[in-house]
């Protein structure tokens, strides 16, 4: 396996000294502004564009020093993007915030004034793009988002960078959260992590939920009442879902809070899978948006050098079991692939 100087250069800046990416996330734009919204007592619409520059640009500062990486969106992260650790690399958000709520299969859409030639000119060591995506929905639906992934994955080859693509699991009216989800989850995670290795997307990482939903896993702190899984079948989805990657995978945080995001990495580090690394942001931040909206930017930097460095440092301390990004090509160093 070759990997073209562009794409390497991209995973190494966006790597620590281990080749493991352990990188935040603050590409939040619709939900960070409903949050801030509720929080201010105001209007989503009345929330104005340097309210999220300002938060994002406090998050990344104080992080970054903790971080391999951050990712971020172009419409209000840019001076983030300035404001982080030298030692950081970027990613950039190529997606629109949500997706197509006129019609069913949550189709994604891209932002209007960026390429994946733009975004590399404002910086981005690597792209990334969000798809809604369930192997189960309609042919119909899914063609139209595999041929959206292919013309990504042509682009960020032309450009050479490499294409970061996160998957989110949803079913069509339901509920993600529910016992009933929890038990297809597995198969949905699985099913496009296999998908989505294939060769036409140009896909250089995978960005993926843990196949199980945390809540429902027998016997863990997470899990306060029914269960969908025993600990044992809990560990057997994640080698199962890990079996059926052939690209590099990191987990994403999906939302969850900082201990059941911990909790949730302990578990694939017990079940033995070679994961990457983290793109994780709300386990780490998300407690601070009501210190911000009630008590302004420097509380939220006060409660960021405090509570976020522990929680950042808390997910950093379970990437011990994670591998490098280029291990999983069998190379012992980044500069290998290019040989």
């Amino acid at each position: 396996m070759k990997i073209t100087p562009g794409k390497q250069k991209g995973l190494k800046a966006v790597s620590d000294a281990r080749g493991v990416i352990a990188a935040a996330a603050m590409d939040q734009r619709g939900s960070l502004k409903s949050a801030i919204a509720k929080d201010k007592g105001i209007d989503k619409k009345d929330v104005p564009a340097h309210m999220l520059e300002e938060f994002k640009t406090i998050v990344t500062r104080v992080l970054t020093p903790h971080a391999s990486a951050i990712l971020l969106d172009p419409e209000y992260g840019l001076p983030a993007a300035r404001a982080r650790a030298k030692n950081a690399g970027l990613l950039l958000a190529y997606e629109n915030s949500g997706y197509d709520n006129t019609r069913p299969g949550r189709l994604p859409d891209l932002l209007d004034i960026w390429s994946a030639h733009r975004l590399v000119g404002a910086g981005a060591d690597c792209i990334k793009i969000l798809l809604y995506y369930t192997p189960f929905d309609p042919p119909e639906v899914n063609d139209i988002k595999h041929a959206w992934v292919e013309r990504i994955g042509g682009e960020c080859t032309a450009a050479d960078v490499p294409f970061f693509l996160e998957f989110v699991g949803y079913v069509e009216n339901g509920d993600e959260k529910g016992i009933e989800y929890a038990k297809q989850k597995p198969e949905v995670v699985r099913g496009s992590m296999e998908e989505f290795s294939k060769p036409q997307y140009g896909v250089d990482v995978l960005k993926v939920e843990v196949p199980v939903n945390m809540a429902f896993v027998a016997g863990t702190k997470s899990c306060k009442g029914d269960s969908a899984y025993t600990r044992d079948q809990a560990k057997e989805h994640f080698r199962r879902a890990a079996a059926a990657a052939k690209k590099p995978f990191i987990y994403l945080s999906a939302g969850v809070n900082n201990d059941v995001f911990a909790e949730t990495l302990d578990l694939a580090a017990e079940s033995g899978v070679e994961f990457s690394g983290v793109l994780c942001g709300r386990a780490t931040w998300k407690d601070g948006i009501p210190i911000y909206g009630k008590q302004g930017p420097k509380a939220l930097e006060d409660w960021l050098s405090d509570q976020g460095v522990k929680n950042i440092n808390n997910v950093n301390s379970r990437l011990t079991a994670a591998k490098p990004w280029y291990s999983f090509y069998g190379a012992t160093s980044a500069a290998a692939l290019g040989d």
